[in-house]
């Protein structure tokens, strides 16, 4: 019912900047919120950035004062803007929303995950 497509990893070196992005599409009644987790090889995956539909925002320690997470509710997109990129910011990127959908009267709500985006930060 919610489709999730993200863009914008690549290669980059350390220091520089990435702007991820994820649009959601499908019946989409309300997005309760989004967020961006990462997974390295042989790691757990691990929450990078979350924002609900209010706008409240939470980051990891990691990442806090060089990452920031952003919406475009007319969009239906979610926003990752990543700066002063370290070399352990490598990892693969997932998108993941919180949403609810409609079919007809019938309303629910689910998890949804994007197919991952590969970030690599050379040093």
């Amino acid at each position: 019912q919610v489709q999730l497509v993200e863009s914008g990893g690549g290669l980059v070196q350390a220091g520089g900047s990435l702007t991820l992005s994820c649009a959601a599409s499908g019946s989409i009644f309300r997005i309760n919120s989004l967020a961006w987790y990462r997974q390295s090889p042989g790691e757990q995956r691990e929450l990078v950035a979350s924002i609900t539909s209010g706008g409240s925002t939470n980051y990891a320690d990691s990442v806090k004062g060089r990452f920031t997470i952003s919406t475009d509710t007319a969009k239906n997109t979610v926003y990752l803007q990543m700066n002063s990129l370290k070399p352990e910011d490598t990892a693969v990127y997932y998108c993941n929303a919180d949403v609810t959908w409609y079919r007809g009267i019938y309303s629910s709500r689910g998890n949804y995950w994007g197919q991952g985006t590969q970030v690599t930060v050379s040093s």
